[in-house]
């Protein structure tokens, strides 16, 4: 996926719709919202089993893509270069949460001790 040939896309569809003057990070913001919440309404009374396979699986679709486009609108309003923000925080969840093997391995030689 070439994010920013995607956010170059959107900002001409936009444009071509004079879409500019609400697109400001706010109310990106608060179009992201609304998309996570119908995104939401899919899974709402799913059991853990079902939500593997929703009904409304096109639903779903079309939901994370509206999700995927406000957030690439936002990162593209703010500058914000979103294969960089992506691998820096991988990064930052390594350190955070590290791998569970090297916490077995530890417990066991713990109990070998």
């Amino acid at each position: 996926m070439d994010i920013n040939a995607l956010q170059k896309e959107l900002r001409s569809f936009s444009a071509l719709r004079g879409w500019g003057r609400h697109h400001n990070p706010k109310s990106l913001v608060m179009a992201l919202s609304v998309e996570v919440a119908e995104l939401m309404e899919h899974f709402q009374w799913l059991s853990e089993a079902e939500s593997f396979q929703p009904a409304e699986l096109d639903g779903v679709q079309e939901e994370i893509a509206d999700v995927l486009i406000y957030l690439l609108q936002l990162s593209d309003r703010l500058g914000i270069d979103v294969n960089e923000a992506v691998t820096k925080k991988m990064y930052l969840n390594t350190l955070k949460y590290p791998e569970q093997r090297e916490e077995l391995i530890v417990r066991c030689l713990e109990r070998v001790e």
